[in-house]
């Protein structure tokens, strides 16, 4: 009996077509089939070897910053530290290696910038890292997946994580650390080279229900006064004019290491040179009502602006107290008030949201009667965006057209007034710091801190000037410099040079990282210095170096992977 396969298949001889090819076929077929032989690959002995974009600290860099002054000071700091470590940094974003995005999580409008430019570089195949208050608070969204991130307190490490973003991995550097993140001294890359900011604390004391850098920043950490004093010392050392004091809050300065604003600003006050001013940041004020005498003789100090930024975001008790503002509208009078009375043409500048959730129209009037009653010459206002996370957030909100439309109301009613048409005549000094946006003019700033354009001339720059006021705008004063007067010189040293890094006793010049090893444990890349192409004459010997700068770098990548 056959076997169950005998049954399905059939004797091989069987399957044999009548139409297979013979064995004679075959081999006719053989003949006539020509071999083609490979090409071996011809080695590209002469092309040079790009090694640059491999290596860290070789790379150009830009860097976009967003938001307060807090962020513009760390900025500074990170472009201080990667310049000082061998990147170039470069205002142009299409001449740049990588991006470096410093973002706000204040407002919606920011954080839609920063994802947008995020969008840009990565459709310009640029590296990016990210930095700043969105990261820090939000490090999960969708948009960030895949990038390095530099946590607000760890902007010290700034090299390490743009160094791997150079080699091709994220790295995420988020953690609180006890201090506070404080980093005071180093490089710095002064935006501004005529005056800094000079961060005094990190973070604030409040819990504001509508914002998130709170949550970013994590607590109050203060710079003891001694550093900030050197700090102040080095700035003026290196030509600096102006120096801004600044914060999330400067009025709580000194609260968790047992001073005050006062103790710092009477010290800093003492190395000022004659003709270099002073200026104050933004203070909340719950902190500051306790230290009004000491403010007002501090703000009449012939090298500190008489200005004072004082946000009170509603006139009204009831909105103040949902925002947790921890203040009342008569205390806010009450300092205002009492520094207009003791010094004499004080600039206050204060902060309004329109629209925060269950503000009534009789709040919003509140509000509107403030303004009219001191028309502030500086009014920063903001619609109410509902950020996410917030507690205010998940308050029922008031209708977007009704926002708007109070928006528009306290805009209109602040352009119905100029601040500044009682100074038309006045002989002023002032302190010439910048270039004005359209570059017709010089900036000045006189002693209440406000705006005085001047003719552009270049030995104004950095200059104490005297000029008469001939015209008054809404947001400025132009002023006539006076024909026999000299132009006083406040610094003690020559301004350093744009791009000239702040904080080292030498010019920096862009040679190899040395001695800078990688985040990930073990991985230790080339570690020797080199000199730069830029610093030999010779063709041959920079051929060399970077042949050497080649096989260094790949001798560690074996090492590792083995």
């Amino acid at each position: 009996m056959p076997s169950a396969c005998e049954s399905l298949i059939e004797d091989i001889e069987d399957m044999v077509s009548s139409n297979d090819p013979t064995p004679q076929e075959r081999q006719s077929a053989r003949k006539s089939i020509i071999p083609r032989f490979r090409k071996k690959r011809e080695q590209q002995t002469n092309e040079e070897i790009n090694t640059d974009s491999l290596i860290p600290g070789t790379q150009t860099i830009w860097m976009k910053t967003w938001g307060c002054s807090h962020n513009n000071s760390d900025g500074e700091y990170m472009a201080g530290q990667l310049a000082a470590s061998g990147y170039k940094m470069t205002d142009d974003a299409a001449e740049a290696d990588l991006w470096v995005l410093n973002s706000c999580t204040v407002k919606n409008p920011a954080e839609d910038h920063f994802r947008n430019s995020i969008k840009k570089a990565q459709e310009q195949q640029k590296k990016v890292v990210v930095a700043g208050c969105v990261p820090q608070a939000q490090p999960r969204m969708d948009y960030l997946k895949g990038l390095s991130i530099i946590g607000v307190q760890q902007i010290d490490r700034v090299v390490e994580v743009v160094d791997e973003a150079v080699k091709g991995h994220s790295v995420r550097l988020l953690g609180q650390k006890k201090d506070g993140g404080r980093r005071l001294g180093g490089a710095r890359l002064d935006l501004l080279i005529f005056f800094p900011c000079c961060l005094c604390l990190f973070s604030c004391l409040n819990a504001c229900t509508y914002c998130k850098t709170k949550h970013a920043r994590g607590d109050l950490a203060s710079y003891p006064i001694e550093e900030l004093v050197e700090r102040a010392k080095q700035s003026f050392q290196e030509g600096v004019c102006e120096i801004w004091l600044t914060s999330e809050d400067t009025g709580a300065y000194g609260r968790d290491i047992g001073t005050d604003l006062p103790t710092l600003l009477w010290r800093l006050v003492e190395e000022i040179p004659e003709g270099a001013m002073l200026r104050l940041g933004m203070t909340n004020p719950p902190y500051i009502l306790e230290h009004l005498e000491e403010m007002a003789k501090i703000l009449n100090h012939p090298r500190v602006y008489a200005f004072l930024h004082v946000p009170v975001q509603s006139a009204s008790d009831s909105v103040l107290m949902d925002m947790k503002r921890e203040y009342c509208i008569d205390d806010f009078r009450k300092v205002v008030d009492f520094l207009k009375e003791r010094v004499p043409g004080v600039t206050i500048a204060t902060d309004i949201i329109c629209g925060f959730p269950g503000e009534t129209e009789e709040d919003f009037q509140e509000t509107m009667e403030l303004v009219r009653h001191y028309k502030f010459p500086s009014l920063f206002i903001n619609q109410f965006y509902p950020r996410p996370g917030t507690p205010a957030a998940k308050m029922e909100q008031v209708p977007a057209h009704v926002k708007k439309q109070r928006t528009k109301e306290l805009s209109q009613l602040f352009h119905s007034y100029n601040p500044y048409d009682h100074e038309v005549g006045v002989r002023q000094h002032v302190l010439v710091t910048e270039e004005s946006f359209d570059a017709q003019f010089h900036v000045a700033h006189n002693k209440y801190y406000e705006q005085v354009l001047v003719p552009k001339r270049s030995e104004f720059k950095g200059k104490m000037i005297e000029v008469d006021i001939y015209e008054a705008g809404k947001h400025f004063l132009k002023g006539r410099p006076v024909e026999e007067s000299k132009p006083f010189t406040p610094s003690i040293a020559e301004p350093l040079q744009k791009g000239q890094v702040s904080g080292l006793s030498q010019v920096i010049t862009h040679t190899l990282p040395s001695e800078r090893t990688s985040i990930y444990q073990g991985h230790i890349y080339f570690s020797e210095t080199l000199p730069d192409k830029a610093q030999t004459s010779s063709p041959a010997l920079t051929v060399l170096i970077r042949i050497i700068k080649y096989f260094c770098l790949h001798s560690a990548i074996l090492i590792y992977c083995r």
